[in-house]
């Protein structure tokens, strides 16, 4: 794409309007990830306030991500046919109505309750997100905004050890549980005084960018899924094996993810012999390349249209890193810097694996498509706590690494595939 087709149309105004609704789309992310952990950081509080084991309280966290995942499956549908921003409204209300429910309960059943909630109001955000990323932002600056996605997400499960620990220091947990609420109610203000960023599309120039022009072609000569019923549209899709791939691969590297995000510190005091406090702060070191590589990923989206290649190439080489890792010969310190390298790399791949996904997108179904593979994540989520666990309990110290890797690479093969996949539907429509 060269400068000369860009300038005539992307002008400061353009800019900065496709940054406003960057920020604030990467603000709702935060928030959903942010109170994703809320129930999580109040296991202590609650099992010395109700005498709670960690069985039950684990239980609260199923119960949230199984409601989400859920969710998000069909909540796709209804972005399709309403618009994204009412139902991103009612997902942030969700959250504000769990955390007033978690701080004024006084039984199990009251925080189940909030849980049950809360997952309610987790299933909209990422087919309310990519929907309006995709409407509203320019072509040729998607790759930032998915970036950005990533990153803003990252950093809203950052804050909520930090800002709960502290409300709970200053005051106790129930108060905590209503300032939780109370930052998302302040999101949710925030996406009422912007809703003029979140609703209807795209107007810019056609000739914008040559992939906005192949996009449309494409999809002239398919038919609008948000026309369809939501059985006819659910049939359409499931018929499509790139779907199912993209589902796949975000279940696959969900499990990798969560066997670093929960396992990570009793491995590395079982094998390596590194402290808990040292270990924290790794697995935070973590997190924070992996948002770092997001932003790099950001640029390198733009530089090929074969984005499967850098999802491939980059897990790949995260989870030959945690290979080496698992294997337990490296030197401490080195073993730290290992599962940094591993975060950045996985992190890497995030613009370019959403990117993908928006390449076997039918017209009329973006919200329906992300809410279907990323319910993936939530099934992936779901299961690989236990699994590995299981792992840890039976002495194999080492095996939510190996699992990890696997999963990676299992994953690296899956975006290939999909991209495969979509290809030939696309060149089967266009002999059609």
């Amino acid at each position: 794409m060269t400068a000369a087709i860009l300038d005539p149309v992307d002008n400061f105004s353009l800019k900065r309007k496709d940054w406003l609704i960057i920020s604030l789309v990467g603000t709702v992310h935060a928030s959903s990830h942010f109170f994703q952990l809320v129930l999580p950081t109040l296991y202590l509080s609650l099992a010395h306030e109700y005498g709670y084991d960690f069985a039950k309280l684990g239980l609260l966290a199923s119960a949230f991500f199984l409601v989400s995942c859920l969710g998000q499956a069909s909540s796709g549908f209804v972005v399709d046919r309403i618009g994204p921003a009412p139902v991103l409204r009612f997902g942030l209300a969700c959250f504000v109505l769990s955390g007033i429910l978690i701080g004024v309960s006084s039984n199990y059943w009251m925080l189940l309750l909030a849980a049950v909630v809360g997952g309610i109001g987790n299933s909209v955000f990422h087919p309310v997100d990519f929907s309006i990323l995709n409407h509203r932002v320019s072509p040729h600056r998607l790759g930032h905004a998915f970036s950005t996605h990533g990153l803003t997400g990252n950093l809203g499960w950052a804050l909520t050890p930090v800002f709960m620990a502290t409300i709970i220091y200053l005051a106790n947990w129930r108060i905590a549980a209503f300032a939780a609420a109370a930052l998302v109610a302040f999101v949710l203000l925030l996406t009422w005084l912007g809703r003029g960023l979140l609703e209807g599309k795209n107007q810019g120039d056609a000739s914008l960018s040559a992939d906005r022009s192949e996009i449309s072609n494409r999809a002239s000569a398919a038919p609008d899924l948000s026309n369809q019923t939501a059985f006819q549209t659910l049939a359409t899709l499931l018929a499509q094996p790139a779907l199912w791939g993209a589902f796949l691969f975000f279940a696959f590297t969900s499990m990798a993810l969560s066997a670093v995000q929960n396992y990570t510190i009793p491995m590395l005091d079982q094998v390596y012999g590194i402290d808990k406090i040292l270990a924290g702060t790794t697995l935070s070191a973590y997190m924070v390349a992996a948002a770092l590589g997001m932003l790099v990923g950001g640029f390198l989206v733009s530089s090929t249209p074969n984005t499967e290649r850098i999802v491939a190439v980059s897990l790949l080489v995260a989870g030959a890193l945690l290979l080496v890792l698992a294997n337990g010969g490296v030197p401490p310190a080195f073993a730290v810097t290992l599962i940094a390298m591993a975060g950045f790399c996985s992190g890497v791949s995030a613009p370019s694996r959403d990117m993908l996904i928006r390449r076997v997108t039918p017209k009329g179904a973006t919200g329906t498509v992300y809410g279907l593979v990323y319910s993936g994540m939530d099934v992936g989520s779901s299961l690989a706590p236990a699994g590995f666990g299981l792992m840890l309990d039976a002495g194999y110290v080492q095996g939510p690494w190996f699992g990890a890797a696997t999963g990676f690479a299992v994953a690296a093969m899956l975006a290939l595939w999909v991209a495969r996949s979509a290809s030939r539907a696309t060149l089967n429509t266009a002999g059609a």
